[in-house]
């Protein structure tokens, strides 16, 4: 009787600036987690800016990045524009959440991160703030990059060879995947494909008016401290 092979579970994303909550679910659902940073970096998108809530609404910390001329330049290859951006943005973080009920718990972590900050290409910084916050929830997941796999043409065929490099026999593909996954090539490939479900978050303690869940998880790690991971699917799933 052949023995089944154990399941190795994949998702590919671009790196985004400290990302909402379920990036960080998603990267807990799977096994290995690959930066897809080759591909094109995109203008008023999530590579370089995420959301936080001020006393006056929705507010968007943004990293500068060199754009002029380079309109087909690659995420991995995207410089900052201005290295005074770290200050900058942790004087905003400051000012907007040190009211928050664990703010003064994490404080220290995150200063030493903004301010410590010396990278100049956008994925690197990317890279630097999802590996610790991944250690502060207790994200044990392998993150990679693209680049340290062989590439191959085809959107569909890219996913699939990665999978294939990495041993991977699971792809988790975020919701926007079903527009264009081509479910056969997967299974002609004995990959199991599924989508992440973003619905049906709980809501948790936020500081400054209604509740907003599309906010980068700085939020929910100022407002809920330790307590922020029953308040994302992954962890609940994983333990159970």
């Amino acid at each position: 009787m052949t023995q089944k092979k154990p399941e190795k579970s994949l998702a590919i994303v671009q790196s985004n600036y400290i990302p909402w909550k379920g990036y960080f679910d998603l990267i807990n659902m799977v096994d290995e987690f690959i930066l897809f940073d080759v591909v094109q970096y995109t203008r008023r998108d999530w590579r370089n800016r995420n959301l936080i809530k001020t006393p006056q609404g929705l507010q968007w910390l943004t990293i500068p990045v060199e754009v002029k001329g380079r309109y087909l330049q690659k995420i991995c290859e995207t410089r900052v524009s201005d290295t005074g951006w770290a200050k900058k943005h942790w004087v905003t973080t400051i000012h907007n959440y040190s009211k928050a009920q664990c703010f003064g718990e994490y404080r220290e972590i995150f200063e030493s991160l903004y301010l410590g900050c010396a990278e100049t290409y956008l994925s690197q910084i990317n890279y630097r703030f999802i590996c610790e916050i991944c250690k502060l929830l207790n994200i044990t997941t392998r993150i990679t990059w693209a680049m340290d796999y062989p590439t191959v043409e085809g959107k569909n065929e890219r996913l699939i060879a990665l999978c294939k490099a990495t041993g991977a026999n699971h792809y988790v593909s975020g919701p926007a995947g079903m527009a264009y996954m081509d479910e056969a090539l997967f299974e002609a490939e004995g990959i199991r494909l599924s989508y992440m479900d973003y619905t049906g978050y709980p809501a948790y303690t936020q500081v400054h008016g209604k509740f907003e869940h599309g906010v980068s998880i700085l939020d929910l790690i100022f407002n809920e401290g330790s307590a922020a991971k029953s308040f994302m699917k992954s962890f609940s799933s994983r333990n159970g």
